[in-house]
C-alpha cells in the first residue's frame, strides 16, 4: 500500500497530461484527416504556407491534389491544406 502511494503523484500526472494534451492532440489530428478526405472539387483552400487556392482535382492513390490559383496549378499533399485556414476562408466568403 505504502509502494502505491509512492507511485500516485506520477500516476496522478500522467492522468493530467494525457487529458490535457494526449486526447485534445489526437481529437485534432482526427479532424484534420476527416477534413482532408472529405475535400472536394471547387472547394477554395489555403495551404499552411499560406496559398489561397481553388481544389482542381484529387487524386486518391497518393493522397494529393491539385490546387489551382492565380498563378496557375500546383500539386500539394492533402496534408498541406490548413483546416483552421480554409474553415475561416469559406467562412468569410459566406
Amino acid at each position: 500500500m505504502e509502494q502505491l502511494g509512492q507511485f500516485m503523484p506520477f500516476i496522478l500526472m500522467f492522468v493530467v497530461v494525457y487529458f490535457f494534451m494526449i486526447a485534445p492532440q489526437m481529437k485534432r489530428a482526427k479532424k484534420e484527416k476527416k477534413f482532408a478526405a472529405e475535400l472536394k472539387r471547387g472547394d477554395k483552400v489555403v495551404t499552411k504556407s499560406g496559398l489561397h487556392g481553388k481544389v482542381a482535382d484529387l487524386n486518391d492513390k497518393d493522397n494529393s491534389c491539385v490546387i489551382e490559383t492565380m498563378a496557375g496549378k500546383l500539386k500539394f499533399d492533402r496534408s498541406a491544406i490548413s483546416m483552421e485556414m480554409s474553415s475561416k476562408l469559406n467562412a468569410l466568403a459566406k
